[in-house]
């Protein structure tokens, strides 16, 4: 099995060498870059299965960089690393895309706990046997192609935008566990994954509009159902 290939972009010399060699030790394949630049013009390059970045870097700081990533490949995962804790930069990293958040100082081993639990649901999501496509009002879903056809023609999904409408298609009409879903998705139902999840959910629902007889419906305390009304 090759080893999982992580970009790590990091502007503290100390702590971006102690990444990279604690990452190694643990059977990962780290390419650390010094700034943001640098970690554009390696991720050009190479194909990675994890990117973790610091935020505030020179040159280009970790939001740009993310963003940036994404256009290309918007189904790569990322991990910040930020000394700052503030909500402002939660809800940034959520709107990119992000899939955790580590604030600093943070332990290795924390951090592994992080790495393997987002390569795991990105791992798994490719693993699982499932269905290729689900039927729900006028919408189809290609599961493996991560492909919404519609009423108005086809949109390109993200992983978690896949997995998340899958699992709602599979359970049409029926409730949806809020807890379950986050484990099965992102590894744990923490507050930050919590809310990762409604910022994809918005973005599933905006998708869904062209057809008024489907809608996905939270239910307070419990979670959500998909679900389709005959008119």
């Amino acid at each position: 099995m090759s080893k999982a290939k992580l970009l790590v972009v990091e502007d503290d010399p100390n702590l971006g060498d102690i990444l990279k060699e604690y990452l190694e030790m643990k059977g990962y394949e780290p390419t650390l870059c010094r700034d943001g630049e640098e970690g554009w013009n390696k991720f050009k390059k190479d194909k990675f299965d994890l990117c973790l970045l610091d935020i505030m870097m020179p040159k280009k700081d970790g939001f740009t960089l993310a963003k940036e990533i994404k256009k290309v490949q918007d189904d790569l995962p990322i991990l910040f690393l930020t000394a700052k804790n503030q909500k402002d930069d939660i809800i940034e990293g959520l709107k990119i895309g992000a899939d955790d958040y580590l604030t600093k100082p943070f332990s290795m081993e924390e951090l592994l706990l992080r790495v393997n639990a987002i390569l795991r649901r990105t791992q798994k999501s490719t693993e699982i046997n499932q269905l290729k496509t689900y039927e729900f009002g006028g919408f189809k879903l290609h599961y493996d192609e991560q492909i919404l056809e519609g009423p108005k023609g086809k949109n390109k999904l993200t992983s978690k935008e896949n997995e998340l409408l899958r699992i709602l298609a599979a359970e049409m009409n029926k409730l949806v566990n809020r807890s379950h879903a986050l484990k099965q998705i992102w590894g744990d139902d923490s507050y930050f994954n919590a809310r990762s999840m409604d910022v994809y959910l918005s973005k599933i629902r905006k998708l869904l509009k062209d057809d008024p007889t489907v809608q996905i419906i939270t239910v307070h305390g419990e979670g959500f159902k998909l679900i389709v009304s005959d008119n």
